[in-house]
């Protein structure tokens, strides 16, 4: 896995022809935090940041994986949404 697999797949991501449940949008930008800055590293947002408290959430739940080993699951998870939805 390289890096420039990663930044393809990080721009592929956004040119799918469908919009990726909430879910899977969670699981992308949980994956690609980990592999950019690593464990998170800033408090929670306050109680009414939903979406902020949805985003950090999804990212703590990445917690100790490695920057490389985000980096082939977030390739992975963009292979599988390509398919599922085109590109």
């Amino acid at each position: 896995m390289s890096q420039v697999e990663f930044e393809k797949a990080a721009e592929e991501v956004k040119n799918l022809k469908a919009k990726p449940t909430d879910a899977e949008m969670l699981k992308v930008y949980s994956l690609y935090k980990q592999a950019t800055v690593g464990d998170v590293n800033t408090a929670r947002p306050g109680m009414l940041d939903f979406t902020g408290k949805a985003k950090w959430d999804a990212w703590e739940t990445q917690k100790g994986m490695s920057k490389e080993d985000a980096m082939k699951a977030y390739i992975a998870l963009v292979e599988e949404l390509k398919e599922k939805y085109g590109i």
